[in-house]
C-alpha cells in the first residue's frame, strides 16, 4: 500500500474542507490527492474539489446509519480505489457530528479542526475527536483576540496534553507549514494492518436498533436514569 491516509474530523462549520484545500494545494503534485467525504444526506464538497483540483473524488451518504461508522465501513474500500487510481494521498473529511466516535486509524494522520470562535470550553466537550488526534487544527484565529486564542490553547491541552496544535486562518493559509511537513514525513497507511483508534462506543443500545419508546423503563442492556450515580457511564 503506497497511499498516506489523511483522516479529518470537526464539528460541521469548523472550516475542515478550507483545510483539505490547503493541504491538496501544498502537496509536490495536486493531482496524487483524492479525497472521500462521508455525510449524512447532502454534500458539495466533493464536486468544489474536483473542479479547483481536477482529483478523483468520492462521497458517501450514511442516511440512517452514523456517518462514522459508515465511514469505517467503507475506508478500506476507499483506500484500495485510491490505491487503484494511482493516488498518493488520501483525504477522508467525516461529517462531524458525533463526538464520541472518531474517523483515525493507527495509520492515519489524525487532524481534529476546530473553530476558534466556537468558544473556549468547546474543546473540553470534544472528547475522543481532539483526544485521540495527532494535530488539532485551529481555524479561524482572525476572529478572537490573543487572550482567547492562548485560553482555547490551554483547554485544548488540557484535553489531548501532547497534541500538536496549529492556528491558522485556513481560507488564506496561515500557519500551516508545519502540518505540510508532518504529512510530507509520514509513511503511507499498510491497509492489512489498520484498525481503529480506541475504543469505540459500549455495546449497541435497544435506541441503535430503532426501538421508539422513551424512558428507561422501556429499554434494557445499557440503560441509563436521570439520578445515576455517576455522571459519565463508563460501562462495568
Amino acid at each position: 500500500m503506497n497511499v498516506k491516509l489523511i483522516a479529518i474530523a470537526g464539528p460541521p462549520s469548523a472550516g475542515k474542507t478550507a483545510v483539505v484545500k490547503q493541504i491538496i494545494r501544498s502537496l509536490p503534485d495536486p493531482k496524487k490527492a483524492a479525497y472521500l467525504k462521508i455525510d449524512v444526506v447532502q454534500a458539495w464538497e466533493d464536486e468544489e474539489l474536483a473542479a479547483e483540483f481536477g482529483i478523483p473524488t468520492k462521497k458517501v451518504y450514511s442516511g440512517d446509519m452514523c456517518p462514522d461508522h459508515m465511514g469505517i465501513m467503507v475506508i478500506r474500500d476507499a483506500m484500495e480505489w485510491a490505491e487503484q487510481i494511482g493516488a498518493e494521498y488520501l483525504l477522508y473529511e467525516s461529517a462531524g457530528l458525533c463526538l464520541r466516535c472518531t474517523p483515525y486509524t493507527k495509520n492515519s494522520l489524525g487532524l481534529c479542526v476546530i473553530s476558534a470562535v466556537s468558544g473556549t470550553h468547546a474543546p473540553l466537550k470534544m472528547a475522543p475527536m481532539i483526544a485521540l488526534a495527532d494535530v488539532a487544527v485551529v481555524t479561524k484565529i482572525d476572529l478572537v483576540s490573543q487572550a482567547e486564542k492562548e485560553v482555547f490553547r490551554e483547554r485544548i491541552k488540557e484535553v489531548a496534553p501532547d497534541i500538536d496544535i496549529i492556528e491558522t486562518n485556513a481560507v488564506q493559509g496561515t500557519g500551516m507549514r508545519y502540518l505540510n511537513k508532518v504529512i510530507a514525513d509520514m509513511p503511507p497507511a499498510p491497509l492489512e494492518k489498520d484498525m481503529l483508534r480506541g475504543v469505540p462506543p459500549l455495546g449497541v443500545c435497544t435506541i441503535c436498533i430503532g426501538k421508539k419508546e422513551i424512558g428507561w423503563q422501556e429499554h434494557f442492556g445499557v440503560i441509563r436514569q436521570i439520578d445515576a450515580p455517576d455522571s459519565i457511564y463508563r460501562g462495568d
